[in-house]
């Protein structure tokens, strides 16, 4: 039984790890996107709104694998409650971001 409760241990470390690890590059990638626009937005470059748009979604995708992975830790009905939504607000934010992207890239090759 002491083995099971060091492998159910060990699996919550490297998941905790994992989380981490995908909670600073979503917010690392969506920090040097917002650079890197505002200095496109600076020089008035047209693709400006579209890497923008996509760096958020890079980010927010990141974010996301991060959530999932936290449902492996969670324990109580009100915590997968919370996860759920949090995970169903990030995909939202993606999914119109992405269609954001599309409108952008359709009104471009209509100019």
């Amino acid at each position: 039984m002491e083995m099971l409760e060091g492998l159910n241990l060990v699996l919550e470390y490297i998941v905790e790890i994992g989380i981490l690890i995908f909670e600073y590059i979503g917010v690392g990638v969506i920090i040097w996107t917002s650079i890197v626009s505002l200095t496109k937005y600076v020089r008035r470059k047209e693709d400006t709104r579209i890497y923008l748009a996509k760096g958020l979604a890079m980010g927010l995708e990141f974010k996301l694998g991060s959530e999932i992975l936290r449902t492996v830790v969670v324990r109580e009905w009100k915590e997968i409650l919370i996860v759920a939504g949090i995970i169903v607000l990030r995909a939202a934010l993606t999914f119109l971001i992405h269609w954001e992207i599309k409108q952008e890239e359709l009104a471009e090759t209509q100019k």
